[in-house]
């Protein structure tokens, strides 16, 4: 993969990432709609990233700081900026998802390890992040812990799991391929 390239998200994304997001998420009544995923966006831009794969678009992270065990509503968007106390402390990947002729080829994984990258150099000390439709196998190797314990808002559905790791450098990620399937969540 190597005309693959991880780049801030910009103003011009956004039909491609709306239309992926409703593909990943309207059959599980997960999708939250073009202003919600914006005010994403909005509260921390230098934290939401797209994929691009032979100049086409291949996938996006979306990430703002967030309390440490607290997750954003999928049902609300985001009220504004984030409050200067969430920042440099925990970093909640709220979305990530790849294109489907791209999944299964450990892009996910890639992304999440750039966004812990940039997390680190701003001073984050954790990452969190809501694992839904099976996902927490892709986040485990990763070095996310479920915490089964969190409850988290109702518009997740049931089989939700909040996932969260300390940021620490690592010396190299061994993370294996995934599935097509676990790129999404």
């Amino acid at each position: 993969m190597t005309d693959t390239r991880i780049r801030l998200l910009r103003e011009e994304d956004w039909d491609a990432v709306v239309a992926l997001e409703e593909r990943a998420y309207a059959a599980s009544g997960l999708s939250e709609g073009r202003e919600a995923l914006r005010s994403r966006h909005r509260a921390s831009p230098s934290t939401c990233f797209v994929l691009e794969h032979e100049g086409r678009f291949g996938g996006y992270l979306l990430a703002l700081p967030y309390p440490l065990f607290r997750c954003p509503d999928l049902s609300l968007a985001e009220e504004g900026a984030v409050e200067e106390s969430h920042r440099g402390s925990n970093l909640h990947t709220h979305d990530v998802v790849i294109t489907e002729t791209l999944r299964g080829r450990g892009i996910a994984p890639r992304m999440m390890r750039h966004l812990h990258g940039t997390a680190l150099a701003a001073g984050y000390r954790t990452a969190s992040l809501v694992a839904v439709l099976g996902a927490q196998a892709v986040w485990a190797p990763l070095g996310y812990r479920t915490r089964s314990e969190i409850g988290l808002p109702a518009s997740y559905g049931a089989d939700a799991v909040y996932m969260a790791k300390p940021l620490e450098p690592a010396a190299t990620d061994p993370t294996p391929e995934s599935s097509r399937r676990a790129e999404v969540g």
